[in-house]
């Protein structure tokens, strides 16, 4: 599977999961302590994201860490 897919997969996972509690991505960032900008180049599919930043995102969306890797193989 190419990077570009997963991160792709990745993002419109996170923002699913954000649209659903309805906050935005500078709350979701205030939340996880990282920048507004780099969570929505996340949800673009434009980062290669660290295990630790996945396991921040998740916790903020109070998901886990394996959900917002859904559909991938």
């Amino acid at each position: 599977m190419k990077n570009e897919l997963i991160a792709k997969t990745l993002g419109a996972n996170i923002r699913r999961y954000r649209t659903s509690l309805g906050i935005s991505q500078e709350e979701l960032a205030d939340q996880c302590g990282l920048h507004r900008t780099y969570v929505g180049s996340v949800e673009r599919g434009e980062r290669n994201v660290s295990l630790e930043n996945i396991v921040l995102l998740a916790r903020a969306l109070n998901e886990s860490p394996s959900s917002l890797l859904e559909g991938l193989k």
